[in-house]
């Protein structure tokens, strides 16, 4: 069992460079099931992740190359074939379940089970398949496989979602593309990660409109080609260096961003007290030893993201006063509330909502990252607290940050990985 061991880090300095956004790679790699031929996807994380979406679309007869040096990934899909997607592959990721669209596009039928991923709450499918029926799908759910059949093909149609779902919003717009006639999907998600979907898409011949708004068109092809693609750069790892920065009263310089998309984030810290500059694809950041308390609602894009939320708790235990975090979202995503409060932070919970009272100081301790983001808040704490930190679990958190150590040490962090 590997884990980090950090001592209190504060003042770093340095540059660090944001990779491609996992949750843009993720779909994109399921989508390149639709084209016939070779696609080139750009900028991709190497992350846990991503090898195991490589590795689904390896078993299902795709054949994948990687350049970790030039972070690319080769994708050919000439010899790909459907059959029952990987049971012990599918449970690792909840991005598995993106497969289900593009097979069923491309195939007219698929057989997956119900995917896995961190549990941080319950994360229903029911408004993919909601979407996939209204297309003309037939689904059946038995002993936790789900068949979707497609027998006289999918055919476009109008589909409203009941919430406006990321997951569920890419692969209904993957499952259209190759379908008879025009679909329309209301109350979309409009993320930056669907909008780089997209525009992958398009350029493989897709006709989509829409892209970042909450309605999107979709006129069925016969067929996708090929591409390159490079992906946008990781919002949430940019956010999380921002807090980080923040935290240790740092002076960090964050390279290749995109600065729109940080805009919740930056206009919080910049409530806080937190001087930011932005320019082109860089934003600097300049901690501060006086912060503001806030309170933070969790929303969908563009409102403040949840997978934000736990790093900031971390900041906000710091900041003298009280401040408040309601979580709309998920439901389960104050796990790393009970490890902060070994750390010494004054955190009550209140059904959906997080009271936290700030304290003059936090203080090392044996702690266990409980799912991605908490472990990146829980990276912060360590840093800032007095003494020792010992991360437990650290697996959830390579999840969803490349290289962090190096990244960390490269700024003046103190922390090793030790097994």
């Amino acid at each position: 069992m590997e884990k980090f061991i950090i001592e209190q880090s504060l003042n770093i300095k340095g540059d660090v460079y944001i990779e491609g956004a996992k949750n843009a790679c993720l779909p994109i790699l399921a989508a390149a099931i639709l084209s016939n031929g070779e696609t080139i996807i750009k900028k991709v994380p190497f992350l846990s992740d991503i090898n195991v979406m490589c590795s689904l679309l390896e078993d299902i007869g795709i054949d994948i190359k990687k350049d970790i040096n030039n972070k690319t990934i080769n994708i050919d899909t000439k010899n790909i074939y459907n059959k029952e997607v990987c049971y012990d592959l599918v449970k690792k990721i909840r991005a598995s379940f993106l497969l289900a669209g593009p097979l069923l596009a491309r195939f007219g039928k698929v057989s997956i089970q119900m995917p896995g991923g961190c549990a941080i709450g319950v994360r229903p499918i029911d408004l993919h398949l909601k979407g996939f029926k209204a297309l003309g799908a037939e689904i059946i759910q038995e002993h936790g496989i789900i068949e979707i059949n497609a027998k006289n093909g999918l055919v476009g149609t109008e589909i409203y979602l009941d919430f406006p779902s990321v997951g569920a919003t890419e692969n209904i717009i993957m499952a259209s593309v190759l379908a008879k006639g025009e679909t329309i999907i209301s109350n979309c998600a409009t993320e930056p990660e669907i909008v780089d979907l997209i525009e992958f898409l398009n350029k493989l011949g897709a006709k989509i409109e829409g892209a970042g708004t909450e309605t999107i068109k979709i006129i069925g092809v016969d067929s996708l080609y090929n591409c390159t693609h490079t992906i946008i750069p990781d919002r949430i790892e940019a956010g999380t260096f921002l807090v980080l920065s923040a935290a240790t009263r740092g002076e960090i310089n964050i390279l290749d961003v995109n600065c729109e998309h940080l805009k919740a984030v930056t206009s919080k810290l910049r409530e806080i007290n937190i001087d930011i500059e932005e320019k082109d694809n860089i934003i600097k950041v300049f901690g501060k030893n006086i912060f503001k308390n806030v309170d933070i609602k969790t929303m969908p894009y563009p409102g403040f993201p949840t997978d934000m939320q736990p790093q900031f708790m971390t900041l906000m235990s710091m900041i003298q006063g009280t401040s408040i975090i309601n979580e709309t979202i998920f439901e389960n995503r104050f796990m790393h509330v009970a490890e902060l409060g070994l750390m010494g932070a004054n955190i009550k919970v209140e059904g959906n909502s997080a009271i936290i009272n700030g304290v003059e100081k936090i203080t090392g301790s044996k702690v266990k990252a409980t799912d991605l983001r908490a472990g990146a808040a829980l990276i912060i704490a360590g840093l800032c607290a007095e003494g020792i930190s010992e991360i437990s679990d650290i697996y959830h958190i390579e999840r969803g940050y490349y290289n962090i150590e190096e990244k960390l040490k490269n700024i003046g962090a103190k922390i090793k990985k030790i097994t």
